[in-house]
């Protein structure tokens, strides 16, 4: 036991005593952390950003004139009117996330559209390709405006009046050849008596010194948004950042304590220190028992700096938190002893092990959210200890939930660690006496 404690405690001193590689593992991820954390929304106060629009209006009807006024008016949309030409090429330069082309006769067309079997005139939409969401989010917002807008110019406005006397002039004239002509007469007609006491209301409303009420068709709804998260703070961004940036450097860390080895073997310190009355297993224990004592400290660290300058909070159990945490220092401690163990030499051991820390990273959800990604890649990353960390932090700080969410992480990282550390010793096994064949 005397020597188990003499090897921790000599590389917890080779750790501190490094400033360089301290500072690596303690400032950067808290640098990168902070980045993406902002990126994702912060701590829930800033302001969404905007949506970039172009809107070149090719027609000078009153009703496109109305889509553009309410699409400036959108609070998700910063619109600016410009020419075609410079709008295509703000867009290819990725300067506007979109622009809207609104074409001559739309209005008269549309409404022709709403009421007849006329064709449907077509608005076309330049998008980045990069942010095709953007392309989505734009359209709903266009139809919604669009719908308004027509739909008001033909109950209420004088292009409206002039297209049901048009339709209902046609109506009569194939009644003989159209038996069913006469049911739409009939509604047409109403719709035209609406109009007439739609317009008598607007000249008793201007009369009054009343603002004029618009007839079109709206949103038959209003929503209500209310985040779900079972602590008592909001969503915030930093927190799954900083939990994202920890899991990656703490295992680049772990890396390193797995190449120590390596290089010790490639000295000859490996040797001897096993020519003194230790054994292989107690070597390894104690390179494990530092780098989970390490990789532990790194991870309450960061998280200090978090909850101190970034508002991030353990809403849930500070128990699961910190089972989550020993047994992610665990997966790094045996990740380190399996890069130990079948790395050959230190320098190929060093870019395998890298190349594959970032992808458990990447796959893990520490870049970006997890639920980003299709299903199949969703259910295939459950096969990634990264994954339960990232999740099991997420659990336990902004989504606030209790001491039972973090017991599937644990008992998964615990196999990870228990399935690592049971490779590396069966390989140094292998090994004569610990050193290479």
């Amino acid at each position: 036991m005397t020597a188990l404690i003499a090897l921790v405690r000599k590389d917890l001193i080779l750790f501190l005593g490094d400033r360089r590689a301290l500072l690596l593992n303690l400032i950067m991820p808290i640098v990168l952390g902070a980045f993406f954390g902002y990126l994702f929304g912060g701590s829930g106060v800033t302001e969404n950003a905007k949506i970039n629009v172009a809107v070149v209006s090719q027609d000078n009807s009153p009703t496109s004139q109305k889509i553009v006024a309410g699409l400036k008016t959108d609070t998700a949309l910063t619109v600016l009117e410009m020419p075609l030409a410079e709008a295509q090429e703000k867009v290819l330069k990725g300067k506007l996330n979109a622009a809207v082309v609104i074409p001559a006769g739309f209005g008269d067309a549309a409404g022709a559209a709403l009421f007849g079997t006329k064709a449907k005139p077509e608005i076309t939409i330049y998008y980045d390709p990069s942010q095709s969401a953007v392309l989505a989010m734009v359209k709903g917002m266009l139809t919604q405006h669009v719908m308004q807008n027509v739909s008001a110019e033909m109950f209420s406005g004088a292009g409206g009046q002039k297209m049901v006397d048009e339709n209902i002039a046609e109506l009569e004239k194939e009644a003989s050849n159209n038996p069913r002509s006469a049911e739409l007469q009939e509604f047409l007609k109403s719709v035209r008596t609406f109009q007439t006491r739609n317009a008598a209301a607007k000249t008793a409303d201007t009369d009054k010194g009343q603002p004029e009420r618009a007839a079109g068709l709206s949103m038959p709804f209003t929503t209500t948004d209310q985040a779900m998260s079972a602590g008592p703070q909001k969503y915030n961004g930093y927190a799954h950042a900083f939990a994202g940036m920890a899991v990656q450097f703490i295992l680049f860390m772990g890396i390193d304590a797995g190449i120590g080895v390596l290089l010790a073997q490639r000295q000859g310190l490996w040797n001897r220190l096993l020519a003194s009355p230790i054994t292989v297993t107690t070597v390894l224990t104690a390179r494990a028992t530092s780098a989970a004592l390490i990789a532990l400290g790194l991870l309450l660290f960061i998280f200090t700096v978090a909850a101190l300058f970034f508002q991030v909070q353990v809403a849930g159990s500070m128990l699961g938190f910190l089972g989550v945490a020993v047994c992610f220092a665990l997966v790094t401690a045996t990740f380190g002893l399996l890069i130990a163990a079948f790395g050959k030499t230190p320098e190929a051991a060093r870019g395998m092990a890298t190349f594959a820390t970032l992808i458990m990273v990447m796959l893990g959800g520490a870049w970006v959210p997890a639920f980003l990604f299709p299903q199949w890649l969703q259910s295939l990353t459950l096969a990634v200890p990264t994954r339960w960390a990232v999740d099991g932090l997420d659990a336990m700080t902004w989504r606030g939930l209790p001491l039972d969410a973090a017991w599937a992480p644990m008992l998964a990282q615990l196999g990870f660690a228990v399935l690592f550390g049971g490779l590396a010793l069966w390989k140094f096994g292998k090994q004569r006496g610990g050193t290479r064949a």
